[in-house]
């Protein structure tokens, strides 16, 4: 009896060129941005199938908003809380596709040790063999919206805006 052969294809998030941004109304004067600066994760994907699953954990304290002083009031229990909640992860086991083409994510996002359903819309993937370095590799560009209140993230509401944009661009590279 023959195995058939898997076609599912690993890859390992490039936390050079992953970088999750965030967007939030401050005081409605603004939109302030901040993006976090270490994120580890894996992809599985198999195309033919229309399938895979996804699994990223971003370091909470990786925080960056511009400065030190606001990069540090973030990490406090007034925001991210990182030493008690160092991390917040995206998992995912269900790939949404239009035909042949990846456009969504279902998973559940972890942050500040509360898990809800997130969907993230992806666009833009593309692999193929990475020019420089001759890998093979995925990009795309994911994005979402959460209500940060429901993750028990209520300080300075309504004047700090209860939705948070995020925009992750996102490359990994074949395992």
């Amino acid at each position: 009896m023959a195995i058939p052969a898997l076609a599912v294809d690993s890859y390992a998030i490039d936390p050079y060129h992953t970088c999750p941004v965030f967007e939030i109304d401050h005081l409605g004067f603004s939109i302030q941005r901040g993006r976090f600066n270490k994120v580890a994760g894996n992809i599985q994907l198999d195309l033919a199938a229309r399938a895979g699953a996804i699994d990223v954990t971003i370091d909470s304290a990786s925080i960056d908003m511009g400065f030190d002083e606001w990069d540090e009031r973030m990490r406090s229990d007034e925001f991210f809380n990182v030493e008690k909640f160092p991390t917040m992860r995206f998992k995912s086991e269900k790939l949404v596709f239009d035909g042949d083409k990846l456009v969504g994510a279902e998973g559940q996002f972890t942050l500040l040790g509360v898990t809800k359903p997130l969907t993230l819309t992806i666009g833009g993937l593309h692999c193929a063999v990475h020019p420089i370095n001759k890998k093979p590799l995925c990009g795309a560009n994911a994005t979402a919206a959460i209500k940060r209140s429901d993750y028990g993230m209520v300080n300075y509401l309504p004047g700090i805006g209860d939705e948070v944009k995020l925009i992750i661009p996102v490359e990994a590279f074949k395992d």
